[in-house]
């Protein structure tokens, strides 16, 4: 009888100094708090590119990865990629990114072969 109360006991106990985590200080998913691989920076020189995108075959698939990757960039405040319109929006820090570096991460997404980038335009 007193095993059967000391097993209840210990495991009782374990229960509740193992299960009882601190969660309060957690970041919630979605949040700023979480966006840990890219630190998004004021832009010291803010500069929009606007270009098509030939090749792309679907709105997942396609437009949302380059999306993505134009996203993830250090120096990319915001990226757009639009499947109907085969249009890509970026906007970013010039002082960190160029047109040339944009157009090189759009070709090499993919097999590096599928993506080709055309009329280029920006504007500051």
């Amino acid at each position: 009888m007193n095993f059967t109360k000391s097993l209840l006991t210990f495991g009782i106990a374990s229960t509740l100094l193992f299960s009882c985590k601190d969660t309060a200080n957690k970041p919630v998913a979605g949040t700023a708090e979480t966006n840990t691989k890219k630190e998004i920076a004021v832009a010291t020189k803010p500069e929009i590119a606007s270009f098509k995108i030939e090749g792309m075959t679907c709105a997942i698939g396609c437009a949302r990865t380059i999306e993505e990757k134009l996203s993830k960039m250090n120096g990319v405040q915001k990226a757009t990629v639009d499947f109907d319109k085969k249009q890509a929006t970026v906007e970013f820090d010039a002082a960190v990114l160029t047109p040339e570096k944009l157009t090189k991460a759009v070709e090499t997404t993919g097999d590096g072969e599928t993506y080709k980038v055309s009329e280029m335009k920006t504007k500051g």
